[in-house]
């Protein structure tokens, strides 16, 4: 019988039989209710309903000699029963094995799914568990997951976006731009792509007006404008000075894209939608972004984050990583060119801790790992759990 050569060359002190050994994963299924429901472009186009809850999949990672890792996953408005089902079946995978090997175990979850595929639902589920990992990871080096990946900054700019949606009227976005900036947040990013484009030039000249040319703004046209209405308002869009433009075509793409990024001076930032290394692969060889925007749960975890972070930067890129700023605080830190990162409140009511905000920067946390634990009331938004064990 051939032996494989990973266990061939297993060391006597292995891991895998010792401490660092996974002994149990669970996974819980959390649902956040919004304050109010929001609406962005694709709500304005018929193409989606406001968004009223936020789907959050938790995973908890234990080894035998008590490390601990918490890693998540997210969904909005579809998708968060079948994120908790396919990580409830993949789990198992885990179990016995030597937590410090995640590249090798986000390949063995990946293959482990792979009849449905290797992007989408499939890379968001496993995504939980390669964060936990990593958080594990780092807590048992006794370092915040920055410093272990090689941070470069103590820091990141950030900017608002859940203060900017359509569904909120001009005088209230004023003052949630308002209160971001007091709070020591940097930009101010505000939906656009409405089917009355003057009703988008009307808010923008607004909130130009009122905080004038120092604050940092940025646009999202989520998808909604086909490439003449998005040269066309580019164009029309120069004035604002706005810091870029964000997904003003169908995410993928990436033709489109480059021909804006070509022929704008106001930089164009995509990437959120992809779920996979080569969607961002095919992005970044097109010239089809200024800033590339990843998302750590959705791409698949940080594994492969890090692999889209590496492309970008030998792109020569900016990076702007999507939501989940409690996750993307650590990995843009670790990014060499200087990064944005995401302002969103909507999953605090799940942990104990808060981001630190001062002067235009989110401070990385000095806590080991990501610095997150879980609140004991995050039960009452629980919708299902399971303990997997050895």
């Amino acid at each position: 019988m051939t032996i494989p050569v990973a266990q061939r060359f297993q060391p006597a002190s292995s891991a895998a039989a010792g401490a660092d050994r996974i002994d149990r994963v669970r996974l819980t299924l959390f649902r956040l209710p919004l304050n109010t429901a929001i609406s962005d472009a694709k709500v304005l186009t018929g193409r989606q309903k406001p968004l009223t809850e936020v789907a959050v999949l938790v995973a908890e990672i234990a080894t035998a000699g008590g490390h601990n890792g918490l890693g998540f996953s997210y969904s909005k408005r579809a998708g968060g029963p079948a994120l908790y089902a396919h990580a409830r079946e993949i789990a198992p995978e885990l179990i016995g094995e030597d937590a410090n090997d995640i590249a090798r175990l986000w390949t063995k979850l990946t293959w482990a799914g792979a009849s449905v595929g290797r992007s989408g639902v499939a890379a968001q589920a496993i995504a939980a568990t390669d964060i936990a990992l990593w958080d594990l990871k780092s807590k048992r080096a006794g370092l915040p997951l920055a410093k272990l990946l090689g941070a470069h900054r103590a820091a990141v700019r950030c900017y608002n976006t859940s203060g900017g949606f359509l569904s909120t009227p001009i005088d209230d976005l004023l003052h949630n731009a308002e209160r971001s900036l007091t709070r020591g947040i940097g930009g101010i990013k505000i939906k656009v792509g409405q089917p009355d484009a003057a009703a988008d030039l009307r808010r923008l000249e607004t909130v130009r007006e009122h905080f004038g040319d120092d604050v940092p703004l940025m646009v999202d046209a989520n998808q909604q404008w086909d490439r003449a209405t998005a040269h066309r308002l580019g164009r029309v869009l120069e004035q604002f000075k706005l810091e870029w433009i964000e997904e003003p075509l169908d995410a993928y793409d990436a033709q489109g894209h480059a021909a804006l990024a070509d022929r704008l001076d106001t930089p164009i930032a995509t990437g959120e939608m992809l779920t996979s290394v080569a969607e961002h692969w095919n992005l970044i060889q097109a010239g089809a972004a200024d800033f590339v925007q990843p998302d750590a749960p959705r791409v698949g975890g940080i594994t492969p984050f890090l692999r889209v972070a590496a492309l970008a930067d030998h792109a020569g890129l900016r990076l702007a990583p999507h939501f989940a700023m409690e996750i993307h605080v650590h990995l843009a830190a670790a990014y060499p060119g200087e990064p944005w990162v995401e302002h969103f409140e909507w999953l605090e009511p799940l942990w104990n801790e808060r981001l630190d905000l001062r002067d235009g920067y989110m401070l990385v946390p000095a806590r080991p790992g990501l610095g997150l634990t879980l609140n004991e009331d995050a039960d009452a938004y629980r919708a299902e759990r399971a303990e997997i064990t050895s």
